[in-house]
């Protein structure tokens, strides 16, 4: 039996100004140093613990939980005292802006808000956002997936209502949150989870227009499946499982929670389309011109040429997906000097199943007649748009 190594996800804890060794009273106590956060806890309190009363549930809550969706706006707040209880909702939250689409975080600058299973690691009173919750992206899945050198950083949940990449709420509703993980990390919970979901996987809306983004990006169905295990797990127990990651960043859930995945729903998203280790030449690129006098050509010249497009968009026009009408697919390769293709490869466009199609066909293409620079053939690479429509709806 092959053995799957496992990695935990490294747990750290950070304050603004605070130790988590070196606590000089309650963590609620040590906020109330900061003279507007003593205010706002003071004013919130006795508006949460009416509130609570209300909805029958004990004032301050021991534990919480967050869960937010990207496509619906939302962030759950949910809420329990004793440690073996199921958890109860709290309250909803409109998300009030949102950066960048569906998706995970992969690098600085992106504008993603990260997707997954997260932990508020930063207690910050002095935001300029008002308040703000640090969340510990990267965690152990990004640190393997996300840009090596700069997977970006700095999430929050937090106030002001404006965001480039992290979950904004209003001001009143990010000081009744600061007041609710303050109580929860002062009775003791280190680790507040909050889980960033790309939709409510219940909502039919949002769970269509999922499965059309994945079909576009297959490589985030691993991920979005996931998330949909876990969601569907806690929807039936009210209890988060243990979620671990494996040596390629994936996420581990045990059997219990895939077994608790609606049978209708176990196969709502495509299965990743598998990909082929593709072979690369060896090349020296700095053998190829910057100019030449004459540039490769198709075996039979620009006719033949078309009519190659054209007999390539009969075959691959079934890799369209479902709402797509045309593909315009950049591509690139090398022709060298004895006219053979080399090392196609899609820059951008199409889907990925097409895009698997397209480089079988590119790798098989005929030999070109190289290019001539001085009267010597010489190497050149080409870049070219391939447009793939249905039959029958060109203009």
């Amino acid at each position: 039996m092959k053995k799957i190594s496992i990695t935990l996800f490294i747990l750290s804890w950070v304050f603004v100004g605070y130790s988590q060794t070196a606590y000089p009273t309650s963590f609620a106590e040590y906020q109330r140093n900061f003279p507007r956060l003593n205010d706002i806890l003071r004013k919130k309190e006795d508006s949460l613990r009416r509130q609570f009363n209300e909805k029958g549930l004990s004032w301050p809550a021991k534990y919480i939980y967050l869960r937010s969706f990207k496509y619906d706006s939302q962030l759950e707040v949910w809420v329990k005292n004793e440690k073996n209880q199921p958890f109860q909702l709290f309250k909803t939250y409109k998300v009030c802006a949102m950066a960048g689409t569906l998706g995970p975080k992969r690098m600085e600058g992106d504008y993603q808000v990260p997707e997954g299973f997260y932990y508020i690691n930063e207690f910050n009173p002095r935001s300029v956002y008002h308040l703000s919750l640090g969340l510990n992206y990267p965690n152990a899945s990004d640190r393997f997936l996300s840009d090596a050198i700069q997977p970006g950083g700095d999430i929050y949940i937090h106030g002001s209502c404006v965001t480039t990449g992290c979950i904004p709420i209003t001001d009143s509703q990010i000081e009744e949150l600061y007041v609710l993980a303050t109580y929860a990390k002062s009775s003791g919970q280190d680790f507040i989870p909050v889980h960033i979901y790309p939709v409510r996987f219940d909502v039919k809306k949002s769970a269509d227009y999922l499965g059309k983004y994945v079909r576009d990006f297959a490589d985030y169905a691993h991920l979005a499946n996931s998330m949909k295990e876990v969601f569907y797990y806690f929807e039936k127990y009210k209890k988060l499982p243990v979620i671990m990651v494996n040596n390629r960043g994936s996420y581990v859930l045990d059997q219990e929670v895939k077994n608790a995945l609606p049978s209708a729903e176990k196969k709502s998203l495509p299965v990743p389309v598998l990909k082929k280790k593709r072979h690369v030449a060896a090349f020296d690129e700095s053998e190829i011109p910057t100019t030449v006098h004459k540039l490769p050509e198709f075996p039979g010249g620009a006719d033949a040429f078309k009519q190659y497009l054209r007999d390539l968009n009969n075959k691959l026009s079934t890799y369209l997906n479902e709402e797509q009408h045309t593909a315009y697919i950049l591509v690139e390769f090398i022709v060298n000097n004895k006219g053979k293709v080399l090392n196609p490869r899609i820059i951008r466009g199409g889907n990925d199943l097409l895009n698997e199609h397209l480089l079988d066909a590119l790798e098989i293409m005929p030999d070109w007649l190289p290019a001539v620079r001085e009267g010597k053939l010489v190497p050149m690479k080409l870049k070219q748009t391939i447009v793939v429509e249905k039959t029958g709806e060109k203009g």
